[in-house]
């Protein structure tokens, strides 16, 4: 397909060489000075290139300070499963930190993480992170890790949302508080659910299952 792409690609230049100067022009700026070579490597090389870098990127590259300021490598997390949400305190959305808590205690002996990470990017979470921390525990018995306030949206997001939002397209990037992200025992993204999913879904319950059935031990 590359041979294809670069035969088609020399070809255009060739003709639109053609059309300026004649074929006898062409003939001796092609054997003097190789002009349609240097015409075609400039074509193809300086073409726009995907940022290639984030795309290579895996989930277990990123890493994530907690909420009580330590460092958290996604490394630490190889061979589970892992479910990233973005949370508030301030959302109509705060309640699925019950579900969230319930999924944790359900199956975090199975192999779920279960990662909360707080982000004022919708402007319902100015608290600082212990204020968070108190909130959740206080409400909603909240034990699951959860990171410190960070922006998901934008120039400023963090890298692993970039990935994120790369990897699967804008359509599944965070919208809202409570946007979730599924990943396998690899390290792989499963899928993304938009906020109004709560976390006692069926669609979320069944694909935890399912990626949680994949880790070698949990095969029967």
């Amino acid at each position: 397909m590359l041979n294809i792409l670069k035969n088609n690609l020399m070809f255009l230049v060739l003709f639109d060489y053609i059309k300026i100067f004649n074929c006898k022009a062409l003939s001796n700026s092609f054997s003097k000075n190789g002009l349609i070579l240097s015409a075609f490597s400039i074509l193809l090389f300086s073409a726009p290139q995907s940022n290639s870098n984030e795309l290579n990127s895996i989930f277990y590259d990123f890493s994530f300070n907690s909420i009580d300021g330590e460092l958290m490598p996604m490394s630490a997390y190889k061979n589970k499963v892992v479910l990233i949400v973005n949370t508030a305190s301030k959302c109509g959305y705060t309640g699925q930190y019950d579900g969230l808590q319930k999924l944790w205690e359900n199956y975090k002996n199975k192999g779920l993480v279960v990662l909360g990470i707080p982000t004022n990017d919708f402007f319902q979470e100015p608290g600082k992170e212990s204020d968070i921390k108190k909130f959740c525990s206080i409400n909603f018995n909240v034990n699951f890790p959860m990171t410190s306030k960070i922006s998901i949206v934008g120039k400023n997001a963090h890298d692993f949302y970039k990935w994120a939002v790369q990897s699967l397209g804008p359509a599944q990037s965070p919208k809202w508080n409570f946007h979730k992200y599924l990943l396998s025992h690899k390290g792989k993204l499963l899928a993304s659910f938009s906020s109004a999913v709560t976390p006692d879904s069926k669609i979320i319950t069944e694909a935890i299952l399912d990626a949680l059935s994949r880790i070698p031990e949990n095969r029967i």
